[in-house]
């Protein structure tokens, strides 16, 4: 009660900042064709917590409904969104995972204990024949994490053969004898995870050495494309990381990751995911929106390195990271997911679909029951979050025209943590252009005027599937037996005016519409 009165006192001064209008222009040609790669959508999957187990795999046994041990109702979700490429086992969890303890029969596979997450007994039950099945359910890229930290070059090239080799060469008729006849198509492999930390606590120029090392082993089996390999990046700033891999590394990568969490510190309280001030709110969605700066630092590391962008960059971890929720596993990462985890999530994405030139890949941490998940589940039952609604409004952009916009607007927030008034995006496919217009006020309502460079006439101008994501509160989520608080509903507050579209964005709202 103490706290609501608290945000109810301050939100008066939270809006004072912004435009009476935001105008936003959308310009009539894209930049340089330039695509928003569907992998900008990516997913998380590690052996952390119930990401996997009774998130993703409840076993064929299970009295949960299951398609060959696989949960349905989270499989159904996780095709609604249409994931365009998962990565797994890790994570910090990679650098611990030696692929040989999860394949072969059930029963006769290692049993570990999960030391980076809780201690968790790990029976290896979901290994590389259940990965990789699930990825060709969902219709997805698999993105494998190698074990650099704590495993040997003949062991990841074993793997990548295991995995990919047509051949009669004893590893490929392992393989076979383990059930999977042809090969997976597999592009996306990591040589470690975090080398900078718990994948090894390296230096860059070490790592580098070692990347190089661990690459030559790691060959092409797969006629129509090769290996993608990707080096351990750096964790946000960390600028210098990225400069020695570039320059010792260098074309014997295809890319570098970086990771990036909305996160208020390392030691102590993170802070709640679902009770927090207005201050904090916007702390929060300042140090999202950091990342821009950051990136931007990291591609003009590349570019003048690599003039002509041969590398990527991916951010294969990125997301908000706050305390357990009480009464959960310590160590299982186990959150909560509001509308103010939502904010985050649109206002990133419109972040990341302006520089794909460089950034090919981004990889939300984690897709089920982990840090800012798409998905809860309990037992049999199962929410999906705010931020799974942002994903699903926003799969329209998968693999379109990025068309750039000059948008003109004002500030909301508090203290230091001020924030653009309007954030948007926009793409063009099959002739439609998609919007996404994102409001992080707390208490104001924003209206934007929407035109186009060349407009000559709006004859003709509708608004076509217009959603809107807001809740009541904030602080709202999606709970179990609950109908859901946060939930997309019908838009209908805009109008075509000779200069252009007016939307009126309700406080703390995303919208979403096809022009």
């Amino acid at each position: 009660m103490k706290r609501n009165l608290i945000i109810g006192a301050a939100l008066f001064f939270t809006g004072l900042l912004a435009n009476a209008q935001t105008t936003i222009t959308l310009k009539d040609k894209s930049s340089e064709g330039q695509i928003i790669p569907k992998e900008i959508y990516g997913q998380f999957s590690e052996h952390l917590g119930s990401c996997i187990y009774g998130g993703l795999w409840v076993g064929p046994e299970s009295d949960i409904p299951n398609q060959d041990g696989y949960r349905l109702d989270v499989l159904n979700a996780l095709k609604e969104l249409k994931v365009p490429v998962m990565r797994w086992p890790g994570g910090c969890f990679a650098d611990d995972y030696h692929w040989r303890d999860g394949v072969g029969p059930q029963e006769q596979r290692t049993k570990i204990s999960n030391n980076n997450w809780g201690g968790t007994l790990e029976d290896n039950s979901f290994g590389t024949h259940e990965f990789l099945n699930l990825c060709e359910i969902l219709g997805c890229e698999p993105y494998i994490s190698g074990n650099v930290g704590s495993g040997t070059p003949a062991e990841m090239a074993q793997w990548v053969e295991y995995m990919t080799s047509d051949s009669n060469s004893t590893v490929a008729d392992e393989r076979r004898k383990n059930g999977r006849e042809k090969p997976w198509d597999v592009k996306y492999f990591g040589v470690g995870n975090e080398a900078w930390g718990c994948g090894g606590n390296m230096t860059p120029e070490y790592y580098s050495s070692v990347f190089r090392r661990y690459a030559t082993y790691l060959r092409d089996y797969n006629p129509n494309h090769g290996l993608y390999k990707i080096a351990s990046g750096a964790s946000d700033t960390n600028y210098k990381w990225t400069q020695t891999c570039m320059d010792a590394i260098g074309k014997h990568m295809q890319a570098i990751a970086v990771h990036y969490y909305t996160c208020q510190g390392w030691d102590g309280s993170k802070g709640s995911a679902t009770s927090f001030t207005p201050q904090e709110y916007y702390w929060c969605l300042k140090k999202a929106i950091d990342i821009e700066p950051c990136v931007k630092r990291h591609i003009a590391i590349m570019d003048a390195v690599d003039p002509k962008g041969r590398i990527d960059l991916l951010v294969d971890e990125w997301g908000t990271w706050f305390d357990e929720e009480p009464g959960s596993t310590p160590g299982h990462l186990y959150q909560q997911n509001t509308m103010r985890d939502a904010m985050v999530a649109a206002l990133s994405l419109n972040i990341f679909h302006k520089y794909t030139r460089r950034i090919k890949m981004t990889n939300i941490a984690q897709v089920v029951n982990v840090l800012q998940s798409m998905i809860l589940t309990k037992g049999n039952q199962m929410v999906l979050t705010p931020t799974y609604h942002v994903y699903e409004m926003y799969k329209v952009h998968q693999d379109a025209e990025f068309i750039p916009l000059d948008l003109k607007t004002g500030e909301v927030g508090m203290d230091k943590s001020m924030v653009p008034a309007i954030s948007a995006t926009a793409s063009r496919k099959d002739g439609v252009v998609n919007v996404a217009l994102a409001n992080p006020s707390l208490d104001r309502k924003q209206t934007v005027l929407l035109s186009w460079e060349s407009l000559k006439s709006t004859k003709g101008v509708s608004l076509k599937n217009a959603r809107v994501l807001t809740s009541k509160n904030v602080q709202d989520y999606n709970d179990f037996g609950q109908e859901p608080k946060v939930a997309p509903k019908a838009f209908k507050d805009f109008k075509v005016t000779k200069e252009g579209v007016e939307i009126v964005l309700p406080a703390c709202s995303i919208v979403t519409f096809a022009l």
